[in-house]
């Protein structure tokens, strides 16, 4: 062919080059559906290509494996709330209003039209606003290290309105649950959802399904996070559980290694809810990896590992017969395995044995979760039945590249396991590194965002805020089958291990710790600070004096010479004279005779314990028990 044919050929196919290929195709999609709606020149050309009309129309529509509603569209929702530009939103909402209006035998002035459509798509900014950055603004730091951020893009004020609207209705069209809301009700509504001790980041996801499932869930006028009496009940139980435990082992094995919980009790009842929320949604098997931080309060509480096997293994001894010379491997390694039963749902619990390399053990759960699955009959779409759960710490879910990894992996058909229910517990601290100085996010959960999973900031302080938490969380992934981060923002009342001093590397931090009440005590005191009944406080372990004065016990106890009797009385009045009421007998003896607080970490309603008890009976016994631990309490 000469360079002139070439030429001419150019000339006359110049128009196929890749950038026009999606238009072409476009067009001759339309051609084999109706040969007229194109023109002649078109005409011609595609009959002479002379192709499958099936095979254009497939090619037309894209390929199979596409992702719907991608790529955004460019005048979208999340473009909108970026570059401001809302005029197609407003045009619709001005619709809406005139057409409701007309319904209701009135008609608007364009004026008044457009002034109640500017008013509503401000009031949209603002709500897009919270929901974007509220988490940033919300009350996370159990310790409040931090400074307060500025508040200025939450401002209303920014939006163009003033404090003279405050109460002036704005229609909604159902946005928060609400058709017609003032400001006021708005702002209410939006700070108690993401700015107080719950943040949640989910606007980084793309599919609208999800994200309309997650404001459904949490926003509205009725969506505040509130638990009934018994649901109260057991997260104090669990509560005085965690920490009765950790100060049990803390005088009975002072300086012992045991990486405790101390300051992140609010993790055992949120694995219940996980635990339970998960068997209500059709889960029967949850596979568990942890690193060392609470895994003896895990086995105790959660996995009903018994207490004289654990407090063996702290004398060098092993839980297992078999092993007469120990399993070789030191307490907060090793695993276990039990049934838990919820409201009629029994699932199974498998807590993976870990070495020291933390992280690393979450692909092998991963692994293990896959194959039970396989075992239990799911299929690609639904392999919901088995669950993995993955508690971490700050540090290394934000600095160990395994964890990105597995996010990598976790939506690929041969790797997916239906999602993960992912839990940080957010010491802010890693050993002795604080997070400035070894991350460049502002959370150790941003890694999650890779895989568009939603995250759930909790402070630790708040249990409630943390247990709606991994609710909703156990929620996302069992109806998305997605993973879900819970981020608990905590601390480490001692240091990296028990033996460690870290007053010496963070002083002003551990000042406050010193200084700062437990969970369960904060819990204890909103309660009684609530209104709730003396029983739901009484089946703590224990009550502070300022609590029980409170609730009108020590005024109803004879004198202290006589103390014993009258809180006996007193208990079995209450509680109907049981060995619980025993316990709490002790409990008031305590408050009116100055028995040690320490006392009642020892006063635990677990098996194995009560033999450490047998003085309990007497008011005299007790007061020698409690005299014959004071200087290891005193020297704490």
């Amino acid at each position: 062919m000469s360079r002139q044919d070439a030429n001419a050929a150019f000339a006359h196919t110049s128009f196929l080059y890749g950038s026009n290929a999606p238009y072409i195709e476009d067009l001759h999609a339309r051609y084999e559906a109706d040969p007229k709606s194109v023109d002649a020149e078109w005409q011609a050309f595609f009959a002479s290509l002379k192709d499958n009309a099936a095979d254009v129309t497939r090619g037309a529509q894209g390929a199979s494996w596409k992702r719907p509603n991608w790529p955004a569209p460019e005048r979208g929702e999340l473009v909108s709330a970026l570059d401001g530009d809302w005029h197609e939103a407003e045009k619709a909402l001005g619709d809406k209003l005139t057409a409701k209006a007309q319904s209701r035998g009135v008609e608007l002035a364009s004026g008044d039209v457009l002034r109640a459509t500017r008013d509503s798509i401000r009031a949209l900014m603002l709500v897009r606003a919270y929901r974007v950055r509220g988490h940033l603004h919300a009350n996370l730091d159990p310790l409040g290290l931090e400074a307060p951020r500025d508040h200025e893009e939450l401002d209303p004020r920014s939006y163009g309105f003033a404090d003279a609207d405050l109460d002036r209705p704005i229609y909604l069209d159902h946005v928060l649950g609400l058709e017609f809301g003032t400001l006021r009700q708005i702002v209410a509504i939006l700070r108690r959802t993401y700015c107080q001790t719950l943040g949640i980041e989910f606007m980084h996801i793309s599919d609208p399904a999800q994200k309309a499932w997650l404001q459904e869930r949490i926003e509205g006028a009725d969506k505040e996070i509130s638990f009934t009496r018994e649901g109260k009940r057991a997260i104090l139980n669990k509560l005085v559980e965690a920490e009765g435990f950790e100060k049990f082992c803390d005088v009975k094995f002072t300086g012992t290694k045991r990486f405790g919980l101390d300051g992140a009790e609010s993790m055992i009842p949120a694995l219940e809810q996980i635990i339970k929320r998960g068997g209500a949604l059709g889960v029967k098997d949850i596979a568990i990896g942890m690193a060392h931080r609470g895994r003896l309060n895990v086995l105790a509480q959660v996995m009903g590992k018994p207490h004289r096997a654990i407090f063996h293994e702290f004398k060098g001894g092993s839980s297992s017969p078999d092993d007469v010379e120990g399993s070789g491997d030191v307490k907060y390694h090793l695993g276990a395995s039990s049934d838990r039963e919820f409201d009629g749902n029994r699932v199974h619990l498998s807590l993976t044995a870990n070495p020291s390399h933390l992280e690393i053990v979450n692909p092998v759960v991963l692994g293990k979760v896959r194959a039970k699955q396989d075992q239990n009959g799911a299929t690609p779409d639904d392999r919901r039945m088995v669950m993995p759960l993955l508690i971490s710490g700050d540090a290394s879910f934000a600095g160990q590249g395994v964890i990105a990894e597995c996010f990598g992996l976790s939506g690929l058909r041969g790797h997916r396991t239906g999602g993960s229910v992912h839990f940080i517990v957010n010491n802010q601290i890693g050993f002795t590194t604080y997070p400035r100085y070894s991350r460049s996010s502002p959370y150790p959960s941003d890694v999650a965002k890779m895989i568009e999973a939603p995250i759930f900031h909790a402070n630790g302080d708040d249990p409630e805020a943390v247990v709606f938490a991994a609710k909703v969380a156990t929620e996302y992934r069992q109806q998305f089958g997605k993973d879900v981060v819970v981020d608990m923002f905590c601390y480490r009342r001692f240091g990296h291990n028990e033996g460690d001093d870290p007053t010496m590397t963070q002083p002003l931090m551990y000042a406050k710790i010193k200084d700062h009440p437990s969970v369960r005590d904060l819990y204890a005191a909103r309660l009684v600070g609530e209104g709730k009944s003396m029983e739901l406080i009484l089946t703590g372990e224990r009550i502070g004096a300022e609590e029980a004065r409170t609730l009108g016990l020590v005024s109803r106890i004879t004198p202290p010479g006589e103390a014993l009797e009258g809180a006996r009385a007193l208990a079995a009045e209450i509680l109907g004279g049981s060995r619980t009421s025993e316990r709490i007998s002790l409990e008031v003896m305590r408050l009116t005779e100055s028995i040690p607080d320490e006392l009642a970490a020892c006063r635990m309603r677990q098996p194995g314990i009560d033999e450490l008890l047998s003085s309990e009976d007497s008011a005299e016994g007790a007061l020698a028990f409690a005299q014959k631990r004071k200087p290891n309490w005193k020297n704490r």
